[in-house]
């Protein structure tokens, strides 16, 4: 098997699924129970806190556990923006986000909320210039993701950080759940940000937000009063403490890793260049090392998944959040593609774990398969 869609989601390390398997057997109390199962793990839990935020520069109670990016998303547009309406009712976000920010934003216009969504030029980046246009009296909040999921276009963080510190009531959130491990985001200047750990080998059902000491967020969820009352409801310490372990691992793993990621994709990069009628969608610069999104003319993205799953290789098409929904990529579309090539597009994403051997593998089954495709689809 080669497994090239590790954008959806990657396969557990041994070491996490240990942790994880440990801790439900062993320490299964509830962290807010007061007997002895319960301190043992509420002590486990805040060791994984403070792993965290030591691994992403933040401080223990920047710290949110949540059950992954979308939920982390939420709390922190949502959240940002009904604590804060009474500063405004202004949002900026960019065309190209997650759906899980799309969505919470259509969801805050059904409130009362204004919301501009940006442009994208033909890399899929945004202009800084036409965010400043975009900033107002009523701006409140700023979202833009830092590695998109599809194409592993990188956005220029650090550039709308030193905008914004212009326009101090506004909050900045990044959505790193496709950059951490991978490339670099310096949460120092940043107001909120979301983690999923299933996208660094850790379990699915856990994430992170980071929100900076004194930004209010009103909370989504009401209950136990958990997560120092942001985020109630008794939190997963099997997969808290999963995704703490992982996190290092891809950390430790990241020095080395991403050299050796790198040149993988720019191996599978000029060989798809060769064969006749691809077209790359991912920028060759000012982009993750993880991500190749491309399309070939005549074939559907989805014909292609299937025959080369036949062949044990698996790659998906647009997010594996919109794949089952057969919808045309809008990330590509406001990228400037045509319909035709956003329906042709497959995205191709590596791990540390995936092989330059692998990767020569895959691209004999493509060359092998791509033939017997176009034959038919004439």
């Amino acid at each position: 098997m080669i497994y090239f869609d590790n954008s959806a989601t990657t396969k557990p390390y041994k070491e996490a699924l240990s942790a994880f398997t440990k801790a439900n057997e062993q320490f299964f109390g509830n962290p807010s129970s007061l007997h002895h199962l319960g301190m043992q793990a509420d002590r486990l839990l805040q060791e994984a806190r403070k792993q965290i935020a030591s691994l992403i520069g933040a401080e223990v109670e920047e710290i949110i556990f949540t059950s992954g990016g979308t939920e982390a998303n939420n709390l922190a547009l949502k959240g940002a923006a009904l604590a804060n309406r009474h500063r405004g009712n202004h949002i900026i976000t960019q065309q190209t986000e997650h759906p899980s920010v799309l969505h919470a934003c259509h969801q805050l216009e059904e409130l009362g909320f204004q919301v501009t969504y940006l442009p994208v030029n033909a890399s899929g980046r945004i202009s800084i210039q036409e965010l400043e246009a975009a900033l107002t009296e009523e701006t409140i909040a700023v979202s833009i993701m830092h590695v998109n999921n599809e194409t592993g276009t990188i956005q220029p963080m650090k550039e709308i950080s030193e905008l914004l510190k212009k326009y101090p009531k506004v909050l900045f959130h990044a959505d790193d759940v496709q950059g951490r491990g991978k490339v670099v985001l310096d949460l120092k200047e940043i107001d909120l940000c979301s983690l999923s750990a299933h996208k660094f080998h850790g379990l699915k059902g856990s994430g992170v937000l980071y929100k900076k000491k004194g930004v209010k967020l009103s909370p989504l969820l009401s209950g136990g009063n958990q997560e120092s009352g942001w985020r109630s409801g008794t939190e997963n310490t099997a997969g808290i403490i999963a995704m703490a372990k992982a996190l290092r691992l891809t950390e430790e793993k990241r020095s080395e890793g991403v050299a050796e990621m790198e040149e993988i994709q720019q191996f599978l990069r000029s060989e798809l260049e060769k064969i006749n009628g691809v077209r790359i969608h991912t920028p060759k610069t000012e982009a993750a090392p993880h991500i190749l999104n491309f399309s070939i003319t005549g074939v559907k993205g989805e014909v292609l998944i299937h025959a080369l799953e036949e062949r044990g290789c698996y790659l998906s098409t647009t997010s594996a959040c919109s794949s089952r929904q057969k919808k045309t990529s809008t990330v590509l579309v406001a990228m400037g593609l045509p319909a035709a090539a956003a329906d042709s597009s497959v995205r191709l994403s590596l791990s540390y774990e995936n092989t330059m051997e692998e990767a020569q593998a895959f691209l004999r089954v493509l060359n092998e398969t791509l033939p017997k495709l176009t034959k038919v689809q004439r």
